[in-house]
């Protein structure tokens, strides 16, 4: 048996670590919600997002979390041009050219990666990237505290949006039916659109709050990607509060899964859990039954 307070500090570091989870997965179920297809290329923006604040902060001295109101306006409009001008004219409105378009647009944004940054994995330093807090008996990294606060504020904000503003109720109503939406004036490709713009702007926020104690090469979206996969399914296709807790509970299940396990075997707890909801409920713990 581990000491409490070894388990405590575990536990925090998964909460933190869950909340960015849940803040990428909020993005993917943003957009399955809406246009009800996976976004293959998520793992490969949020690696794209994650090299713009490697290079702002490399060639500009731009600090990652100052690099917010660059980051997520920048992948916001990737989003909407990707959506607008690629997904949806190469789609043709059918749902399976969407996901190999996806596909495709990962291929290509992985491959130019490595074309200009090679395979070579790429961190920074900042002068708060080894400082440690200390909360009850554990030390946590200061990154982590900031990437968990901020993976919080952006999640509210987003739930604000959706559940509060003009844009939020279109976005519900196309999610809800796109023909009856589109009957009552409202511009469904731009809804789309915007859709997919929110959804890259999670990624370039989860991007500034991640690298300060992170890495960065052309495959490291395909990692969190997957994690990302087993959080909306597992909190329930389309649920944001689903998301969000099903994050905070994947961090901590993959921390406590390193600390019993191994580093190495640590995310074996989330898959098994991804099979077990898949099997059990697969419409997840807060989704409803079709």
């Amino acid at each position: 048996m581990f000491d409490p307070g070894i388990l405590f500090s575990s536990v925090l570091n998964g909460l933190t670590t869950g909340a960015v989870y849940a803040l990428i997965a909020l993005g993917l179920t943003l957009i399955y919600g809406v246009l009800h297809i996976i976004n293959f290329a998520h793992g490969a923006s949020l690696m794209l997002a994650l090299y713009a604040v490697y290079l702002l902060k490399q060639n500009f001295g731009i600090d990652p979390y100052l690099a917010l109101p660059l980051v997520v306006p920048g992948m916001f409009v990737l989003g909407y041009a990707l959506q607008r001008v690629i997904i949806n004219r190469a789609s043709h409105g059918k749902d399976e050219n969407i996901l190999l378009v996806t596909l495709g647009i990962s291929i290509v944004m992985e491959n130019a990666a490595l074309l200009f940054f090679k395979f070579d994995t790429r961190t920074i330093d900042t002068a708060y990237t080894l400082t440690t807090i200390p909360i009850g008996p554990a030390m946590i990294a200061l990154p982590k505290l900031v990437a968990f606060a901020g993976a919080l504020v952006v999640s509210g904000i987003l739930l604000w949006i959706v559940g509060k503003t003009d844009l939020g109720r279109a976005i519900r109503a196309v999610a809800k039916e796109k023909h009856g939406a589109k009957l009552m004036g409202i511009d469904v490709d731009h809804v789309y659109a915007m859709s997919f713009g929110i959804g890259l702007a999670c990624l370039g926020a989860a991007a500034c709050f991640l690298l300060p104690a992170y890495y960065v090469n052309p495959q490291v979206g395909s990692g969190f990607v997957l994690v990302a996969f087993t959080v909306v399914v597992l909190g329930g296709m389309g649920s944001f509060g689903g998301a969000l807790t099903g994050g905070l509970l994947v961090g901590v299940v993959e921390s406590l899964g390193g600390l019993y396990l191994g580093e190495s075997l640590g995310q074996i707890g989330i898959f098994v859990i991804f099979i077990g909801v898949l099997l059990f409920r697969p419409q997840g713990l807060f989704g409803a039954k079709a």
